[in-house]
């Protein structure tokens, strides 16, 4: 199909093989947290997770623009950070599973997945503590002269802590190449953004720090990769940071100990149906990108690549007492 203004940006920006990988990679979001939550409810995966099934888009279609040597901060809600930026998942299960072959060695759980050879610079339990660390990441590519780019993940909670007012303040007086994505799922924990935040859209606090604030439709693929593209782009001409905020939804409860009480099914099930993995991919194929039997293709190889590392994960090595207190930090580089 012809390409023309009015083509989804996605779909004029990239090509067909990077729009497919894109589609694999929502699946693989979605099958590795219900295998996560699976695991847990059968006792194999202990503590508590927090899953983003249904916020799939925002994940993969911000890591669309970035490279290996590019930068990523996550939150406690990250799994999917980890796979938009090409994390495998049988390592993460195996993290999980508190297996040695998991990224941090089973040291760091759901929470605390890190792959720096992918630019991941890690998950983060506390609530906005990923973004001064990506401030850092920043700086550090600024005074180095890399060229890289840092994209800063955090949800809507994160947006009322003091922690984001200093760094969006530093980054934007320093002029750093760092992108803050927030996720804006309605709520932190259980406290809606209507009742915790003054500003009906958190971008509209890019304006107190001198940078561009947009907020957009987070479901929506092209909408995202449009956002975070131009995002990244003006980092990378050094003109400074920006604002993007993803409004979506997670479909699950804050973490496996939410009741879901302060929601309504109605507003879940709205939610539901705005479903961002089957709207890309009737986008695709609105745009001859790729058929119903491609699509198929795709979701099984996904589900697939998910039951392998469950497989790969009960098979790892059990860390031994004598080894516990390895891995907890950073290994010295020779």
């Amino acid at each position: 199909m012809a390409k023309d203004d009015n083509t989804p940006f996605a779909i004029r920006r990239y090509d067909a093989e990077t729009l497919r990988e894109a589609l694999r990679k929502m699946y693989l979001i979605r099958f590795f947290e219900e295998g996560a939550e699976d695991s847990y409810t059968r006792g194999l995966i202990h503590g508590t997770m927090h899953l983003s099934i249904g916020q799939e888009a925002s994940a993969v279609a911000s890591c669309l623009p970035l490279t290996d040597d590019d930068k990523i901060t996550s939150t406690h809600r990250g799994h999917g950070h980890c796979i938009g930026k090409g994390a495998e998942v049988g390592r993460m299960f195996a993290e999980f599973f508190g297996k040695e072959e998991g990224y941090c060695h089973g040291r760091g759980g759901s929470m605390h997945i890190a792959d720096v050879t992918k630019g991941n610079l890690g998950a983060n339990g506390i609530v906005g503590g990923g973004i001064p660390i990506a401030v850092g990441a920043a700086l550090t590519a600024k005074q180095l002269g890399t060229g890289a780019v840092t994209i800063c993940f955090f949800g809507d909670g994160a947006n009322n802590e003091g922690a984001f007012h200093e760094a969006l303040n530093i980054a934007a007086v320093w002029k750093l190449p760092v992108v803050f994505v927030c996720e804006n799922n309605k709520y932190g924990m259980s406290t809606s953004t209507e009742r915790s935040t003054a500003v009906k859209d958190i971008a509209q606090r890019a304006a107190a720090y001198s940078m561009p604030g947009v907020t957009v439709d987070g479901n929506d693929f092209s909408a995202v990769a449009e956002a975070v593209q131009e995002a990244v782009d003006r980092a990378r001409r050094g003109e400074g940071p920006s604002l993007v905020e993803n409004l979506t939804y997670r479909w699950r409860g804050h973490s496996k100990s939410d009741r879901n009480r302060y929601r309504t099914k109605d507003e879940i099930d709205s939610w539901i149906a705005r479903d961002p993995i089957l709207r890309f991919r009737e986008e695709l194929a609105a745009h001859g990108v790729l058929d119903a039997s491609g699509a198929d293709a795709i979701e099984a190889e996904a589900r697939r690549e998910v039951e392998d590392g469950i497989a790969f994960a009960k098979g790892g090595t059990d860390p031994t007492i004598a080894d516990v207190t390895k891995y907890v930090y950073a290994e010295a580089r020779s």
